[in-house]
């Protein structure tokens, strides 16, 4: 992958993932929607920064000089993530999505772990099994927040660079490995909310306000501390969701329910050699 193809390769993850969510819509749902132009801007400055700094694990396939396939995978510490990966609806079962991945995987053959945020594709999961990925299922927290029901987030701040090194100790903690150069990137794009007391840490980001993008803590506590904050942000009225929930994070369902909302399954956390890290929510980019 170059940065020339970073524009391609947007687009042709945004109509990958779209079939995907067509495909998967549950009854009554709202119809899925292209990535909107702010969303698209913000997943181009990943892609680069991934380049930037994994640019041998990102590779795209091309049909004819027209991009089918793309998959983007970073190394941090001792951790290989799979940040993106997709192939265009016409050009599945054509062994495209397998020697991508295979060739993903590579780039983190020295990796002790690994993880995948896998969305509900059959053929998405399939693929990560037969790689040795364990599956674990997800859920969302969906719905307008009952405003009546937020508590006053009275340990919780708004973050600054110095936090940054707080954030990777408490990544160290759930997940065995820190961002590290990814906070620069999330840390310029969202707002990030911190909870630092001697009986636990944590920190969130948000996509906006009230969408939880990204959150890891050292106690339940705290995490759900700082959930409830992130909500807190939110627009009386506005629909929010509570992303990428395991069963090994019932606290966080705890807190969806407590503010009205609705659990609905999601994908599937794909981890080798792991467990499922908690207190955490993982990001569907940065995991």
């Amino acid at each position: 992958m170059r940065v020339d193809d970073v524009a391609d390769v947007e687009r042709l993850t945004a109509q990958a993932f779209l079939d995907v969510d067509e495909r998967n819509r549950l009854p009554g749902a709202a119809p899925p929607q292209l990535r909107p132009d702010d969303q698209a801007a913000q997943w181009r400055r990943r892609a680069e920064h991934a380049l930037t700094h994994d640019g041998a694990g990102c590779w795209v396939a091309d049909s004819s000089n027209c991009l089918v396939g793309a998959a983007i995978s970073l190394r941090r510490e001792s951790m290989w993530l799979l940040a993106t990966y997709a192939v265009l609806p016409e050009a599945q079962g054509q062994g495209i999505g397998r020697r991508l991945l295979d060739t993903a995987l590579e780039y983190g053959a020295s990796c002790l772990r690994g993880m995948i945020v896998s969305s509900p594709d059959p053929r998405a999961a399939r693929r990560y099994r037969a790689a040795g990925f364990d599956l674990h299922p997800m859920m969302d927290g969906v719905g307008v927040v009952r405003r009546e029901t937020l508590p006053v987030p009275e340990r919780v701040r708004e973050a600054t660079t110095a936090d940054i090194d707080l954030a990777d100790s408490v990544d160290r903690r759930t997940r065995g490995a820190g961002h590290g150069v990814d906070h620069t990137v999330l840390a310029a794009g969202m707002a990030m909310l911190v909870v630092d007391r001697p009986e636990g840490q944590g920190y969130c980001y948000l996509r906006s306000p009230g969408a939880v993008y990204l959150l890891a803590a050292t106690t339940e506590r705290a995490a759900a501390e700082l959930l409830w904050a992130g909500l807190a942000s939110g627009t009386a009225g506005e629909s929010v969701q509570v992303p990428h929930v395991t069963a090994a994070n019932q606290w966080a369902l705890d807190v969806a329910v407590g503010a009205g909302l609705d659990i609905q399954t999601r994908g599937y956390l794909a981890l080798r050699a792991m467990r499922p890290p908690a207190p955490y929510l993982p990001s569907g980019h940065f995991l």
